[in-house]
């Protein structure tokens, strides 16, 4: 009898073994993990981050899971929860080569509150990490861009079945548990576009997918049944989800090694931003134009993103961090495009508000990639910059070093943690093949430095 696609993977996810995961994937789990937490530790103490870890605590239950950010012990469904909205919270989480969605919120946060739970060691944890990343892509590639198209958010739509492939691994499920604990996902998906705007709504999102990947594996532990065909079924998540598929795309070379490509931010706003950053960047350095004579930026986009983040006139950072205009606007005058640059105080300033409605954004297919940007700045005297930019800093193809990426944690860990308490847990995580309970890792975030509470 032919396997259902369900099944398939859980064989293929089950054969997962610490001492098996690939070389450059154990890498690639180590690099996110500590961009991970430190984004989550940053995301945790703004506006959105309090409010998550305000219910995990108002909620009550066994202690089995850390809060970043605090310190304290919920539920590892509620802290799985709490621990994705933080990490989401700031806009400096990973993200995949298309710009699609992000890995970690969903993955890492139902992995490391499962991992906390269970007292698994770090070797299994990077396993199940490796395994949830895999999984999550897999379901993107057989479902967009027609999932994003129709209005679902990628990452909590895909991301659910990622968390729940590392939670239950990291619960010890059997290849029958996955396979429900796969269709309680599917139960559970969901996750809109219907996101961008002055609230919070887009930082919610990685939450519950998250928590329901956590809660898939533990209800199929228990014996609670699920679909075995929620992929591929007559109702299943692709038909619902998508006009157009490819369920080939979630068991493709299950045989062969497949590789995480994982790209990380510098800059503190939506991914498809960052290459018109980029460029805003290139023009400052090479040309130091006069912004007071800026006569107009076009900015060309592939077609692919072209319709997204085109508010030019933010009221809140949260509208901020998803508007191309803007953020162009403050490349040019700061130089960076960091959190501190996307603050409530500064989006009036006469400069950036000019600048943000001197960008005009055009629609050019001939760009080779979906994220890709070429900007034109012309001065009130007719001269004309241009920079075009289709690999953005934090790329596969323009990578950030591992000094870079421990310069980024650093700058996110430190005004809450301290630099002592921060180079404790990046050596941790260097080290976590060797760490006998993921829960000495978690223990790194309890007792935070009343500052940080100040900050909050």
């Amino acid at each position: 009898m032919t396997k259902t696609v369900a099944q398939q993977l859980a064989d293929h996810f089950l054969s997962f073994k610490p001492e098996k995961l690939p070389e450059a994937n154990r890498k690639a789990m180590k690099r996110l993990l500590l961009d991970y937490l430190g984004v989550a530790v940053s995301g945790s103490q703004t506006g959105s981050g309090v409010a998550a870890r305000k219910f995990a605590l108002s909620s009550g239950g066994n202690g089995e899971a850390t809060l970043i950010g605090d310190g304290a012990r919920v539920p590892a469904m509620q802290a799985a929860f709490a621990n994705a909205i933080s990490s989401h919270s700031v806009e400096l989480d990973d993200i995949d080569v298309l710009a699609l969605f992000h890995f970690s919120p969903p993955v890492f946060s139902a992995a490391l509150a499962t991992a906390e739970r269970g007292s698994a060691t770090g070797r299994q944890l990077l396993s199940a990490l490796a395994a949830g990343c895999e999984m999550m892509e897999r379901v993107s590639k057989a479902a967009n861009n027609s999932l994003r198209n129709r209005g679902f958010h990628t990452t909590p739509t895909c991301g659910v079945f990622g968390a729940t492939v590392a939670a239950s691994l990291l619960a010890n499920l059997s290849a029958d548990q996955m396979v429900s604990a796969l269709g309680l996902a599917g139960a559970q998906a969901s996750g809109l576009m219907e996101m961008y705007g002055p609230s919070m709504q887009k930082r919610f999102n990685p939450g519950p997918a998250a928590r329901n990947g956590v809660t898939a594996a533990l209800m199929a532990h228990l014996g609670f049944t699920g679909a075995a065909t929620i992929f591929e079924g007559e109702r299943g998540f692709l038909k619902a989800f998508t006009d157009k598929n490819d369920p080939g795309q979630l068991v493709a070379g299950l045989d062969r090694e497949y590789p995480l490509d994982i790209e990380f931010k510098p800059y503190s706003c939506a991914r498809p931003i960052h290459n018109a950053i980029d460029c805003a960047l290139e023009v400052r350095r090479k040309h130091a134009p006069d912004l007071d004579k800026v006569k107009h930026i076009e900015m060309a986009r592939h077609p692919d993103w072209a319709l997204y983040h085109q508010n030019a006139n933010p009221v809140t950072y949260h509208e901020a961090q998803v508007s191309l205009p803007y953020s162009v606007a403050v490349a040019l005058t700061d130089g960076q495009a960091l959190f501190p640059q996307y603050n409530n105080a500064r989006l009036k300033e006469p400069m950036l508000t000019k600048l943000s409605e001197r960008v005009r954004i055009t629609v050019d297919p001939s760009l080779p990639r979906g994220v890709s940007c070429r900007m034109t700045m012309e001065m009130d005297d007719g001269t004309r910059y241009v920079s075009q930019v289709d690999y953005p800093k934090g790329s596969i193809q323009n990578a950030m070093s591992d000094d870079e990426l421990r310069g980024k944690f650093d700058s996110l860990t430190q005004p809450v943690l301290g630099a002592q308490r921060s180079a404790q847990i990046a050596e941790t995580v260097a080290n976590i093949e060797n760490v006998d309970n993921v829960a000495e890792l978690m223990r790194l975030f309890a007792d935070i430095p009343s500052s940080a509470a100040k900050r909050a």
